[in-house]
């Protein structure tokens, strides 16, 4: 049964990375695996010997010997539990999104435009680069691939021209998550599990993930896509902005770096943090449309009622892209599965027993530096969440232990190779609807380039502290 899991697994994963090819949604196959490999779950819910408890990290001790009942209620927990973690980033996405569609509603996005005085293409990827390692780090790297592709679209009319520099921001973005706790949501896990202290994780990481995105970007700076200027749309640029255009900026980007101030207070999941968030943009929103068009402005009751109807928040969650926020669903709910039936904690066992002592071991774990490389290179085909749960039930070594610093890192980072192998990826990928190909001929190799580098200077970083 775990064989055929697989199987529909690498047979829907096919499917999601030929989107062009066979002309058929992405989001089709990723909610057809999920749903049929639960259900091979649940039908063949006898026949398995190892159950993973997600709550507790680790595997369920005689599974096999439990009475069928017995499974079936701990089937339901479990995909009870997967659904609620999966529904927290859903939800926080959501409110993330219509956030940046309330603030584009009001043209805030546009008041960019007259920070960037320069027209160069190198100038301007170094640039949203910076933007997205700093600000990833603060509200994480899925909001600010949100944020910066949206104001990206306001800056380079091009698509062609513009997918170059969304595929760097992926990886900048997750660069930036890995070094902070609460950037990512891998080192939150690792924070919140008490495996690494914020200040241990800032000391080890910061330079290898610097160096990460640094490379990748200076190679690019020589690159024929980043050579010339960006035709600027004149009469866009000339275009009267809203009277709220910068104050809604102001208050939406506030607001959302808010978040993770809130979560760390109150120590509450971030998407409670993000609904406050919204809520308060929303209702800014709502007094600063008011305020532009007044009662008197309206004929008749109808035209009034047609005009609180499309108001900006509604206007904003029409806009949400939703094909993306069903993606997510399906790909988590499916990685879930493997998860659950302890396929990927086999995995990581697996490299730990057969691959070589090539590099530095930790401290008598059995586990070498090119284990936790290659744990980072399974991030970008799977999903990193999932490997670093299966990581906490595997090794048990204590608080800012070098182990948990590199798996940080090589989970926050390894997904840039591949689109979808990370949130940030797969939100840029449905934003800007970059193929998936493309992405892994043009940008998976920087994104390998600067995942080497970053590793090697981990090493050093290790060896000199």
């Amino acid at each position: 049964m775990e064989s055929l899991i697989i199987g529909v697994f690498v047979i829907g994963y096919l499917a999601i990375t030929l989107e062009h090819n066979l002309k058929l949604d992405k989001l089709i196959p990723a909610l057809i695996m999920m749903a049929i490999c639960w259900a091979i779950v649940s039908l063949g819910i006898d026949s398995f010997s190892m159950w993973f408890d997600s709550n507790s990290h680790h595997i369920v001790e005689g599974f096999g010997a439990l009475l069928h009942d017995e499974k079936v209620h701990l089937v339901e927990e479990t995909l009870l539990h997967h659904l609620g973690k999966t529904a927290e980033i859903l939800v926080f996405l959501l409110g993330a999104m219509t956030i940046v569609e309330i603030i584009d509603y009001f043209d805030g996005f546009s008041t960019i435009k007259g920070y960037v005085g320069f027209k160069s293409k190198k100038k301007l990827l170094w640039m949203f680069a910076g933007l997205a390692f700093l600000l990833s780090s603060i509200i994480d790297n899925l909001t600010a691939t949100i944020v910066l592709i949206s104001i990206l679209q306001k800056i380079v009319k091009s698509r062609d021209e513009r997918i170059w520099f969304a595929g760097l921001i992926i990886i900048a973005a997750n660069a930036g998550g890995a070094w902070s706790p609460i950037g990512d949501v891998t080192t939150t896990m690792l924070w919140i599990a008490n495996k690494v202290s914020a200040a241990k994780l800032i000391q080890y990481l910061f330079i290898p993930s610097l160096l990460c995105i640094a490379v990748p970007v200076l190679i690019a700076s020589f690159m024929p896509a980043f050579k010339g200027e960006i035709q600027f749309d004149e009469s866009d640029m000339d275009k009267p902005k809203n009277a709220y255009s910068g104050i809604m900026l102001g208050i939406g980007l506030g607001a959302i770096v808010f978040v993770p101030f809130f979560k760390t207070i109150t120590h509450l999941p971030p998407y409670v943090g993000m609904m406050l968030s919204l809520g308060i943009v929303a209702t800014f929103a709502e007094i600063f449309s008011r305020r532009k068009f007044s009662l008197t402005d309206f004929n008749t009751k109808e035209e009034s009622n047609q005009h609180a109807t499309h108001g900006p928040v509604h206007h904003s969650l029409s806009k949400i892209e939703m094909p993306s926020i069903l993606f997510f669903l399906g790909i988590l709910m499916t990685v879930a599965a493997l998860e659950s039936l302890g396929i990927l904690f086999h995995f990581a066992s697996s490299l730990k027993e057969s691959v070589p002592m090539l590099g530095t071991e930790f401290h008598g774990t059995g586990v070498s530096d090119l284990v936790v490389m290659l744990i980072g290179v399974g991030s970008a085909v799977i999903d990193n969440v999932p490997l670093v749960a299966a990581s906490l039930g595997m090794f048990s070594e204590p608080l800012d232990n070098e182990l948990w610093h590199f798996i940080a890192f090589a989970a926050g980072t390894g997904g840039s190779m591949l689109i979808i192998g990370s949130a940030a990826g797969v939100v840029a990928m449905g934003m800007e609807k970059i193929d998936f190909f493309w992405y892994l001929k043009n940008i998976g190799w920087l994104a390998l380039i600067g995942f080497v580098v970053g590793s090697a200077s981990f090493m050093i970083t290790r060896t000199m502290l």
